[in-house]
C-alpha cells in the first residue's frame, strides 16, 4: 500500500486535525509499550532490553507511520525501519504472533485516542480515517511479515546450510574440497579449535520471562560478537549453551585469543568459559575432542570463566585418562566423603588459585573457617593443601575422583 502525495487537511476531528492525539510520539509510544506487557501476554515474557530497545522504537516509529499516512506525506523511511526491526525479531526468534497480536493491540489504542475526542458531528471524517488507517495496518503487516519471512528464510538459507555443513564435516574428519569449492567458503590450513561453554543467561532462569526468547538473544549477542571480530571466516556449531567454534589461526594470533573470550563473555552478558587447541585442518576432530575434554576438565574442577589452553593442564588432562593411576588418585579423597563441607572447600579453594578471601566470600564463612577446614583435610587425607606437595596430590586426587565418579 502506498499513501497518496496529497495531504489530508479534510480530516478532522473536534476541529482539530484527525493526528493531533498522535503527534507526542514518545511518549505514546512508551505508554503503548507499558500497555503490551501488562495486557499482551507474550509481550510481557519479553527481555527488559527488547522492551526499552527494539519494541519501543518500533512502536514509535508505527506511529509516526500513521500520521504520515494520515496526512498523506511519504513513508519509505518509515518502513525501512520496521524491516530491520522485523529481521532482527527473526534471528532472535520473538514469535511472529507476539509481534502481531502487539501491532493491532496498538492500532486500537490509536484509534481509542481519536474516538475519544469525536462528536456526531465528525461522523464523515472518522469514516474516511478509518479507511485510511486500514491502509496504515496492512502496510505495517505486509512490511513486517515480509521482512521476517525473508530473515527466516536466510537464516536458514543455502549459505547457512553450507556453513554447517562444512563445518560437521571438518568436524567429522570427511573430505571437504568439493563442498568448500560449491560453497565458496575457503578452507584454512590451520585453525584455533576453541569449544566454549555458555551459562545460562540469568534472565532464562526469570519465570516471568519467556526463557527461550533470552537465550536466543544471547546466542544472537554471540554469533554478532563472532562475525564482527572474524567476519565470514570462522566456522561454528552454536547453541545457547556453547558449541565449536573454528577461527582460521591467520585471523586471530593465538596472544589475542584471550581477549576474544573476553569480548564473548562480554557480548553474551555472561561469563564465557573457553578451551583452545591449534590444529591443522586435517587434525580437527582429534582436536576439537580434546578442546571439549579440557573444556569439560575445567568445568568439573571448578575452575573460573576464561580461556584454557592443554599447554597450561597437560598434568591435569592426563590424569583423566583411564588406568591405576587414576583409580589411585581417585580413592585418595574417600576418607572426605562423610565431610562434604571439607570436600567443598578444599574443591573452592584450588579453584580460587588458593586465595582464601576469595574462598571465604563465594563459601560465606570467615577465613579462619577455610583455615580450619584445610587443615582437617590435611589431617583426614595425609596430604596437606597449604604446601607444594600436597596441593599436587589433592589436585590431582579432585580431577582423577570426578571422572571415576562419572563413568
Amino acid at each position: 500500500m502506498t499513501a497518496t502525495g496529497t495531504e489530508h487537511h479534510d480530516l478532522t476531528v473536534s476541529g482539530q486535525p484527525v493526528t493531533s492525539p498522535l503527534k507526542d510520539v514518545r511518549a505514546l509510544a512508551r505508554k503503548m509499550v507499558g500497555h503490551f506487557v501488562d495486557n499482551v501476554a507474550p509481550c510481557g515474557t519479553l527481555p527488559g532490553d527488547a522492551l526499552r530497545g527494539d519494541i519501543t522504537a518500533v512502536t514509535r516509529a508505527c506511529l509516526e507511520l500513521a500520521i504520515s499516512m494520515l496526512d498523506g506525506t511519504d513513508i519509505p523511511d518509515k518502513t525501512a525501519r520496521l524491516e530491520q526491526a522485523a529481521a532482527n525479531w527473526a534471528r532472535e526468534g520473538i514469535p511472529i504472533d507476539t509481534i502481531q497480536h502487539a501491532l493491532h493491540e496498538g492500532f486500537r489504542l490509536g484509534f481509542d485516542l481519536i474516538l475519544d475526542r469525536a462528536t456526531p458531528d465528525d461522523f464523515d471524517s472518522l469514516k474516511g480515517a478509518s479507511r485510511r488507517l486500514l491502509d496504515v495496518l496492512d502496510t505495517i503487516n505486509a512490511t513486517v511479515s515480509r521482512a521476517y519471512v525473508k530473515e527466516l528464510r536466510g537464516v536458514v538459507g543455502e549459505h547457512h546450510t553450507a556453513v554447517h555443513t562444512l563445518t560437521s564435516a571438518l568436524l567429522a574428519g570427511h573430505p571437504t574440497s568439493v563442498m568448500a569449492r560449491e560453497s565458496g567458503i575457503e578452507i584454512a590450513e590451520a585453525y584455533h579449535v576453541v569449544a566454549l561453554a555458555v551459562p545460562a543467561h540469568p534472565d532464562e532462569r526469570n519465570p516471568a520471562l519467556n526463557s527461550q526468547v533470552v537465550a536466543r538473544r544471547k546466542l544472537r549477542r554471540v554469533q554478532a560478537a563472532l562475525a564482527d571480530r572474524c567476519g565470514d571466516t570462522a566456522l561454528s556449531l552454536l547453541s545457547v549453551d556453547g558449541g565449536t567454534v573454528l577461527i582460521p589461526a591467520t585471523v586471530i594470533a593465538e596472544r589475542d585469543l584471550d581477549e576474544f573470550v573476553t569480548v564473548l563473555s562480554r557480548n553474551a552478558q555472561v561469563p564465557v568459559t573457553a578451551a583452545v587447541i591449534d590444529a591443522a585442518a586435517a587434525d580437527i576432530p582429534g582436536a576439537a575432542r580434546r578442546a571439549h575434554e579440557l573444556l569439560d576438565m575445567v568445568q568439573r574442577l571448578g575452575c573460573p570463566p576464561a580461556l584454557y589452553r592443554f599447554d597450561n593442564l597437560a598434568l591435569e588432562y592426563q590424569l583423566t585418562r583411564p588406568g591405576p593411576g587414576r583409580e589411585y588418585l581417585g580413592a585418595l579423597l574417600d576418607v572426605l566423603d562423610d565431610h562434604p563441607e571439607l570436600l567443598g572447600t578444599l574443591r573452592k579453594h584450588i579453584g580460587t588459585n588458593l586465595n582464601r578471601q576469595q574462598t571465604a566470600r563465594a563459601l560465606h564463612v570467615h577465613t579462619n573457617t577455610v583455615d580450619y577446614r584445610l587443615k582437617r583435610v590435611a589431617q583426614l587425607t595425609g596430604f596437606d593443601p597449604t604446601q607444594p606437595a600436597g596441593l599436587w596430590y589433592l589436585r590431582s586426587a579432585l580431577v582423577a575422583r570426578t571422572y571415576r565418579a562419572a563413568e
